[in-house]
């Protein structure tokens, strides 16, 4: 195995009755089986991030509790020539009628989630997130560019047998992250903005990121993802970076035609913090184990400062190109996947 850390296989609960996170949730496993209740309040943070995308356009959805305010988010990139991005963001002082799950929502016995009204105007925003058979389906709704009305109605299947990362990340007793990421996972549907219609369906992947955890008042992380057909495989990225540092875990893994390997050690990350759509890499924690290039060619940069909030991120998509290896030694060569890394600096 390319990891030192405990793989969990069966059901545990994230934290104790006191809201301490419980030893026996540390780890990491292929398939969600954390129950994520988090008793108490403070700096509590909890999310879905589903980000689903095609060769020539993308669409990302978030939802978001802070605990004191809420961030929902649609945002739309469009690639083929040059690129073209459209995002509304809905801020909910106090987070109120955006209530998470504890399980990751679109899972089978999880509740549906769905904020926001069901015709928004203005700045609102509407996101449903369900469960559908082997499957989540993404429903978004928002007043778009030039007063168009944008609609998103997405299906992300989740063959049987596909492996996804959740890991626990431990800070402190007081402190710590549950992460659920799942990559290269099947995705069609439709974007409609106004009376265009672009397909998701050959060649369309879902990626999300699932939080649910107590985060320290301020925090900088890396995150890379890309999902894909190289090398006649099936292939997802999964990396993070700087977050993890010194708590014994990652959430670094490859996921080959389904199957994840799991790598437990940091990898090398270098950008340039000035000019994020240079070359970035990614290398390590062997000299074949990961060795990546990223070149990206949009940067989602963000800069808010709400007081309470204030967000530094560069979220750059692009493509990887490289080689990974799998935890049989199998060597991938990666050509041009699809995917991004972000560098993100957080006060919350």
């Amino acid at each position: 195995m390319a990891t030192h850390e405990r793989e969990i296989t069966a059901p545990v609960d994230l934290c104790r009755a006191d809201g301490r996170v419980d030893p026996a949730a540390i780890g990491w496993s292929r398939h969600p089986l954390h129950r994520c209740r988090i008793p108490g309040w403070g700096r509590t943070k909890r999310w879905e991030y589903w980000c689903v995308t095609t060769p020539t356009h993308l669409v990302a959805l978030t939802v978001s509790d802070l605990d004191y305010l809420a961030l929902n988010s649609i945002y739309v990139l469009e690639y083929a020539r040059a690129p073209r991005a459209f995002e509304r963001t809905a801020i909910v002082p106090g987070g109120f009628g955006v209530r998470l799950p504890d399980a990751i929502a679109g899972t089978p016995g999880c509740p549906a989630l769905v904020v926001g009204p069901r015709r928004p105007v203005g700045g609102q925003v509407r996101i449903e997130i369900r469960a559908e058979a082997a499957a989540t389906r993404l429903r978004a709704r928002c007043v778009g560019p030039r007063g168009l009305p944008v609609e998103v109605d997405l299906l992300v299947a989740l063959p049987e047998g596909h492996e996804t990362l959740s890991v626990v990340v431990p800070w402190g007793e007081r402190r710590f992250q549950y992460t659920s990421k799942h990559t290269a996972r099947p995705a069609s549907g439709t974007l409609h903005i106004g009376g265009d219609v672009l397909e998701f369906g050959h060649d369309a992947w879902g990626t999300l990121d699932h939080g649910r955890g107590r985060w320290p008042r301020s925090t900088a992380w890396n995150w890379g993802a890309a999902s894909g057909r190289t090398d006649g495989r099936t292939v997802g990225l999964q990396f993070g970076g700087g977050w993890t540092r010194g708590t014994g875990a990652t959430e670094n893994a490859v996921c080959v035609d389904g199957r994840i390997t799991k790598l437990g050690q940091e990898l090398a990350w270098h950008w340039l913090p000035d000019d994020p759509l240079a070359p970035w890499s990614i290398r390590g924690p062997g000299s074949a184990d990961v060795d990546l290039v990223f070149t990206p060619f949009h940067n989602r940069s963000t800069r808010t400062d709400l007081g309470l909030v204030a967000n530094r991120t560069d979220q750059c998509f692009g493509h990887y190109t490289g080689s990974i290896r799998t935890d049989d030694g199998e060597r991938i060569a990666v050509d041009r996947l699809l995917g991004w890394a972000e560098d993100v600096r957080m006060r919350w």
